[in-house]
């Protein structure tokens, strides 16, 4: 009994149960013969019930806790363990193991609580065995499942779960080595799809998530034994929508185009803790620049601290307290302390290896040493840590509840108090409070002190905290609705604790702007939205003399400013982060037109060639295509350039994107991967990028084609790959490029369903396989589409090859009737599934965009067999060269190009004012600022005016798509589908 001290142990709170324990204990078996021995189960029998059964059902065991110590009962329950898992391994079910597992860790349990209250294991030995455990109990489990899947025929890995490389994630508290006593364990499942022993097994992931399902089962399902652990599976990426385990292919992908800054929180604790754990390894060593950006990312703080406000919110931690109070999640909990470590890991863990750190106390030692916080701040958290995990331990043995919360009465208190080894509860209580407060003052002092919108200071009419009624009466009288809140945010703006207004003379300019600046606000499309974003963009200046000088000299650039704030949201988002684009403005060069495609591919090329890390290369691009498409917005706004015009930069912007970010992708794939002699890959541009036709918002439609050399079975690199498995990698991460959100925004939404055999085909095709699918199995509308293709990027001679291709697709010879049924039945499907959604939804209109193209594209392929010149990816042009072949008919081909016309420029102008949908646009809504800017782009008196033109126009498309297409459809036995709301304008 050497180990034990009676003098750390608590003494018993319940005499009562104390007693009866005592009873039950002499049934079973004699009592210790050593004051220690009886001392220990007075601590248990008198204050956990929990523990005080556990104890009563394992009497030989406790006796051997209390004579030969915790540490020698803990190593005999892990050799036990390693059995389990050896039985595993030799063909033991799940099941089975499952029962050993449930009886191990009750005396786990047992002998961590006794080692914790006697204060024989520090906090780490605690958390560590705990997790130990766990991660031994998964891997035994685990490795069980897998093979019963071999044994089912459904894995073809025979006796070794290696080869399933299916790896399992902790998270959480079980990823750092900190589980807490009652602690649910957080899982991410995740298996490598490429793995040999998985090739060709298209039932892979029913497998495994069989095998997910039933780990979860046999890990938290509860019996006579108990439970082994919890287990919650909701940190996998999007879990309202993908399966319990995904292959590491799809979780990468997830992480870098839409993962969010709360998730790279979550993953700084990842660690592999079971299965293949080489695969897990791999996986987040492919997630470091997911993880840890190189640059601050002071995004992240806001969207942690916007958690933790939520749980203030909702779970009632928003006091300092003792009753009731939540010390995990509570106000100066456990939960402030390891975002006050994660949120500072990932600002500068990006550039500081050394803080990419698991566990939070070692976490806060690392940043003590790098400077970021004070050694003594840092001491006292993990103090502080040490602290409230023992209060949290001890609320949990009580009755095995995954509970955080102190009871919210005095005497319930006062057991815990008790249990804790306080002789006197006041004494616990004020030991708590200066804990939590100390706490709360370091994060406080990280989040809370940020810069607010609210403050004192002000000037005239918006001195003072309360709306002045004669400015609401003006405020109304400029244009805005909610005149309350307009006031609130002017107000706020001479409070001086933006950088921008934090000086005295920044507050005097802008006194002296705010009437022009009002009334230019006023009069854009959406004042209350002009207002708002202009309060973001003067929220991120770094100063605001310079820039409020510039406005004061230069009334247009305010007046400009306001229309990009009120008319173009996706332009105010993005001036927002990068107010530095006024001095480039100001500049003549700003209003010109674009250098051509190639030159900006060039430039861009030019500036990627500077720098090596991923997130460099991505920040950059999207820097520089977003500066170009605010330049032609601006453009677009002040009419110096049409919407087509517009259509063509937006391309072309588009374009050099790909083709640079192409370049950097390709080269950064073929360091790792090798090649096949050169570049191979191609990408083809339909719909509106292959037509010119972009917008501010529009995706864009790709197709990646590649032609390797023959005899090249695999690539030449270090980690070689074959065609069809390097094509597709390299096209996930050319598309995760152009995707992927970072700080600099976004770039475009990407859409592949164009590719030969749609969302069911290879993200990538060779050209073989691309000239046989549209050669024998495309669908009439397929070829439809490509009349609109362009290649982007390639080279010369694959360029040269898919153009050849598609053209000698287009001008095959066509059986008429076949083909016009083909298109009149495309047109009436999508009339029946995807009717307009309102007046303005262009592209679905009974004659709007969809007939005309229809129209275009059916007698193009009709015709190109002896009229290949009348082919262009612009219909209109089509429609034009169609026309001067005696193909349609003039008056027909200009009534349908005038009306394409008119519903593009006005669909650009609505997707730049809106930022998205124009179908989304509600003119009964509008404000009258954004209804006069889209009366006056094509010259109507009113909305009313324009809806109207657009209504005659979009009647007379509609007969001529009915003589051309439908009437000849029906003549060769098409039967339209019956008519529903859908197909009425």
């Amino acid at each position: 009994m050497s180990w034990l001290s009676i003098t750390r142990l608590p003494r018993p709170h319940d005499s009562e149960r104390q007693s009866v324990a005592w009873t039950r204990w002499k049934e079973r078996t004699a009592p210790p013969d050593n004051a220690a021995g009886v001392a220990l189960l007075d601590a248990l029998f008198g204050n956990s019930p929990y523990l005080t059964e556990t104890a009563l059902q394992n009497p030989d065991f406790m006796t051997d806790i209390w004579r030969h110590g915790p540490d020698a009962a803990f190593a005999d329950q892990m050799s036990q363990l390693a059995a389990a898992h050896a039985d595993a391994l030799a063909g033991a079910k799940p099941e089975a193991i499952g029962a050993t597992l449930r009886r191990l860790k009750r005396r786990v349990a047992l002998t961590v609580a006794v080692a914790d209250i006697a204060d024989v294991w520090s906090l780490d030995r605690v958390t560590g065995a705990l997790s130990d455990f766990a991660s031994g109990c998964l891997g035994a489990l685990m490795d069980s499942i897998l093979l019963q899947l071999s044994r089912d025929g459904q894995l073809g890995i025979g006796n070794d779960p290696e080869a399933a490389a299916f790896t399992v994630l902790g998270m959480g508290k079980l990823g750092a080595g900190e589980l807490n006593y009652s602690s649910d364990i957080d899982l991410i499942l995740l298996y490598d799809r490429d793995a040999p022993a998985l090739a060709g097994n298209e039932q892979l992931s029913r497998h495994f998530v069989r095998g997910a399902r039933l780990l979860v089962q046999l890990m938290s399902e509860a019996s006579a034994e108990g439970y082994i652990f919890r287990t919650d599976l909701r940190l996998r990426p999007d879990p309202g929508s993908t399966p319990l385990a995904m292959s590491v292919q799809a979780a990468e992908l997830y992480y870098e185009s839409v993962g969010q800054n709360w998730e790279r929180a979550a993953m700084i604790k990842a660690h592999p803790v079971a299965g293949n754990r080489a695969v897990g390894a791999a996986f987040l060593k492919d997630m470091t620049p997911y993880i840890w950006r190189k640059h601050l990312d002071f995004a992240a703080i806001h969207d942690i601290h916007s958690i933790k406000r939520q749980i203030d919110a909702h779970r009632g931690g928003g006091t300092v307290k003792v009753l009731g109070h939540n010390v995990k999640l509570g106000r100066g909990g456990i939960r402030e302390i390891e975002f006050f470590a994660q949120t500072q890991q990932l600002i500068f863990g990006g550039r500081n290896p050394s803080l990419r750190l698991r566990g939070t106390c070692e976490t806060l030692r690392a940043l003590a040493a790098a400077g970021h916080v004070t050694s003594r701040a840092a001491e006292e958290l993990i103090e502080a840590y040490g602290y409230l995990r023992r209060v949290e331990h001890r609320l949990q043995m009580i009755d095995d509840r995954q509970t955080h919360s102190l009871p919210a009465d005095e005497a319930g208190v006062a057991a815990v108090a008790t249990f804790l080894g306080y002789d006197d509860p006041m004494k616990f209580q004020a030991d708590l409070l200066d804990t939590l407060r100390c706490v709360e003052s370091h994060y406080a002092r990280l989040f809370e002190e940020a810069p607010s919108l609210a403050g004192p200071g002000g000037n005239l009419v918006f001195t003072g905290t309360d709306d002045d009624p004669g400015t609401l009466e003006t405020l109304k009288a400029l244009g805005f609705r909610d005149t309350s809140a307009a006031a609130a945010i002017v107000r706020r703006w001479h409070h001086g604790r933006y950088r921008s207004t934090a000086t005295a003379r920044a507050r005097e300019l802008l006194t002296e702007l705010m009437p022009g600046l009002l009334k230019s606000l006023g009069e854009t499309a959406s004042p209350d939205q002009a207002l708002l974003n202009f309060d973001l963009f003067l929220g991120n200046l770094p100063a605001g003399v310079q820039l409020f000088s510039l406005f004061k000299a230069n009334p247009a650039l305010l007046e400009l400013l306001a229309t990009i704030m009120g008319s173009a949201p996706g332009l105010a988002a993005h001036l927002s982060r990068r107010a530095l684009l006024l001095d480039s403005v100001l500049s003549p060069d700003f209003y010109r037109p674009l250098p051509p495609a190639a030159e900006m591919t060039a430039e861009l090329a030019a500036i990627l060639a500077r720098v090596d890390h991923e997130q460099d290369i991505l920040d950059l691009a999207r820097r520089w295509t977003n500066d170009r498409r605010f330049q032609v917005g601006v453009q677009q706004l002040k009419h110096i350039v049409k919407p087509a015009q517009a259509g063509h930069a937006y391309s072309d912007i588009a374009a050099a994107s790909i083709s640079a970010l192409c370049d950097r992708v390709e080269q950064r794939f073929a360091d790792t991967h090798g090649g096949f002699q050169g570049q191979r890959l191609a990408v083809l541009g339909l719909g509106k990028l292959g037509s010119r036709e972009m917008s501010a918002t529009s995706d864009l439609d790709l197709i990646f084609v590649y032609d390797i050399p023959d005899g090249m079975e695999v690539s030449d690199g270090a980690q070689p790959l074959s065609p069809i498995q390097y094509y597709t990698r390299l096209s996930q991460k050319i598309v995760t490029a152009l995707t992927a959100h970072t700080n600099e925004g976004a770039l475009y939404e990407v859409d592949m369903r164009l590719r030969p055999s749609g969302r069911a085909g290879p993200l990538a095709n060779s050209l073989e396989g691309f000239e046989t699918y549209h050669a024998q199995s495309a669908w009439t509308w397929e070829h439809m589409a490509l009349t609109r293709m362009r290649v982007i990027h390639g080279p010369s001679a694959l360029v040269g090859r898919l153009t050849e291709i598609v053209k000698a697709t287009l001008c095959r010879t066509r059986d008429p009737a076949t083909l016009v049924r083909d298109v009149a039945d495309m047109r009436d499907r999508i009339a029946q599934h995807a009717p307009p959604k309102s007046a303005w939804d262009f592209k679905h209109l009974r004659g709007g965009l969809f007939d005309i193209d229809f129209v275009a594209q059916y007698l193009a392929l009709h015709h190109a067999a002896k009229h290949p010149d009348i082919l262009d990816p612009h219909p209109a042009e089509m429609l034009q060269r169609m026309a001067t072949a005696g193909l349609i008919a003039t008056e027909d081909a200009d009534r349908l190009c005038a009306t394409r016309t008119l519903l593009s420029d006005v669909q650009s102008l609505l997707r730049l004012t809106l930022n998205g949908d124009e179908a989304a646009f509600d003119e009964t809504k509008a404000p009258e600022g954004q209804r006069r800017l889209i009366a006056a782009t094509e010259g109507a008196s009113d909305l009313g005016d324009l809806q109207m033109r657009i209504g005659r126009e979009a009647d007379t498309v509609r007969a001529i798509y009915e003589r051309i297409v439908e009437a000849p459809a029906r003549a060769a036995g098409w039967v339209p589908r019956k008519e529903g709301k859908g197909s009425e304008r």
